[in-house]
């Protein structure tokens, strides 16, 4: 028995901007979240998840690109392909369209001594097999998306994670 909830619905969601405004489609979960955030990453070309821990609530407006991820507690993540810290917020949201997530708030990466937000993620290159980081003070850097694919695998283990904890809660 699965012990995630999904919970997939229409309501209306008003915000402080106009563009969050409009039907939300509303997943609970974490198994249920990581699914979704792994088919709208695929949807608009990028080749991985980010490697969100104890997702409790994801959402998409559809009409306007918004998006957001709710986990319980914030989480810093490791990427050893490129030897990069990032921090993820317990509330991620973004604006998402093909090849691009902008108007991110709620992650940060790890440039030198400091965390430096970062606020849009691209697909670059003639291939779009590069994905450009942008952060709030202008820094930027590309890697090749082949080395985020093991990312995927991390994601569901929290998943599954979340899933036991959950279980061992009842």
């Amino acid at each position: 028995m699965s012990s995630s909830s999904t919970v997939t619905t229409a309501v209306p969601v008003i915000g402080k901007e106009s563009s969050r405004e409009g039907s939300a489609e509303i997943t609970t979960g974490a198994r249920e979240c990581f699914k979704r955030i792994l088919e709208l990453t695929k949807s608009i070309g990028f080749p991985t998840t980010l490697p969100l821990r104890q997702l409790v609530e994801c959402g998409l407006v559809r009409d306007t690109g918004f998006v957001w991820m709710k986990q319980k507690k914030p989480y810093e993540h490791y990427f050893r392909a490129t030897g990069t810290w990032v921090r993820y917020e317990t509330e991620v949201t973004a604006f998402v369209e093909e090849g691009r997530i902008k108007r991110m708030n709620g992650m940060k990466s790890k440039q030198l001594l400091m965390w430096v937000p970062i606020v849009e993620m691209r697909l670059d290159g003639d291939a779009r097999d590069w994905i450009y980081f942008k952060s709030s003070i202008g820094i930027g850097r590309s890697f090749p998306a082949s080395v985020f694919a093991d990312e995927v695998a991390a994601a569901e283990a929290f998943a599954n994670e979340a899933d036991t904890d959950l279980a061992n809660d009842r």
